[in-house]
């Protein structure tokens, strides 16, 4: 897999709190829907929520899309690249065995944004949890299968 034009850039001033919450983004590579299988995708949740069993995490909303994932958590006693690490590695190995595959498909790096305090948690679990509905794969969020949030 090539490198991703500017990718070492996602990584310049990136700094893990523990307590704060954090949005990720993470695409699958040139944006192939992988997640259009719904087995696939349900995966990549078992490997969401295993992070956040063990701890490393406080999951507060998720959306799994056909290209790619937003991820809503509170980072608990660990760092954001550790916990990037797993779930890229550990969803790579469940899903490549699935497809009987061995290639790499996340595309290098991703997308976090540390949520302020003063930010409306809800607020932005809504947003996430609305994007199948902007993408126009359903007309109402409870049908899209691949999505939950703390709230509900």
């Amino acid at each position: 897999m090539p490198p991703q034009p500017n990718s070492h850039l996602l990584r310049r001033g990136r700094y893990s709190e523990p307590g704060r919450a954090y949005l990720v983004t993470v695409v699958v590579h040139q944006r192939q829907p992988l997640f259009r299988d719904f087995h696939l995708g349900r995966l990549l949740v078992a490997e969401l929520r295993r992070v956040h069993e063990a701890g490393l995490v406080n999951s507060l909303a998720w959306v799994v899309m056909p290209d790619h994932f937003h991820w809503l958590f509170d980072l608990n006693n660990t760092t954001l690249p550790d916990v990037m690490r797993q779930t890229k590695s550990r969803s790579t190995l469940s899903i490549n065995r699935a497809r009987h595959s061995r290639e790499k498909f996340w595309q290098r790096g991703y997308h976090d944004r540390a949520v302020r305090t003063e930010e409306d948690l809800k607020k932005i679990a809504r947003y996430i949890i609305a994007n199948p509905l902007r993408a126009g794969l359903v007309e109402r969020v409870g049908d899209y299968p691949l999505w939950d949030a703390a709230w509900l």
